[in-house]
């Protein structure tokens, strides 16, 4: 059986934070988990992956591989309903572009959109759906 597709963000950017809570509202079915690479288990998969810190903004792992920048906010957005689903069309530019655009929106995140101070933390309804330690 497959592991869940689990989403690694930065805990402490306001732009990943409200993505959570999006992929939340909008998913198609429950099945995405979340960790942010703040907790031991975020810096753990990071080691293991052999990544000296953090990609920007997020990293999506699914069937045991990990995707970061543009190719994972495309597998992120198949789990989404639709009209959401469709950002997956994307994936038809070129990936230069793609990951170039994704590449100033990170860079730029905490100028944009702030940071904060805390994780996020969910209702309780959803707990189970995240990595908490």
């Amino acid at each position: 059986m497959a592991e869940a597709p689990l989403f690694v963000f930065d805990g402490d950017c306001v732009l990943c934070s409200r993505t959570v809570r999006f992929v939340l509202r909008t998913e198609a079915a429950a099945v995405v988990r979340f960790c942010a690479v703040q907790s031991a288990t975020g810096q753990r998969l990071v080691t293991s992956l052999g990544l000296s810190e953090m990609p920007e903004t997020f990293l999506f792992v699914e069937n045991g591989h990990a995707y970061g920048r543009s190719e994972a906010a495309f597998r992120l957005a198949a789990y989404l309903r639709a009209p959401w689903r469709g950002l997956r069309l994307l994936r038809l530019l070129p990936r230069g572009l793609t990951d170039w655009a994704y590449d100033r929106v990170a860079r730029n995140r905490y100028q944009w959109f702030g940071q904060q101070d805390t994780c996020l933390m969910p209702v309780p309804e959803q707990r189970e759906r995240f990595i908490l330690d």
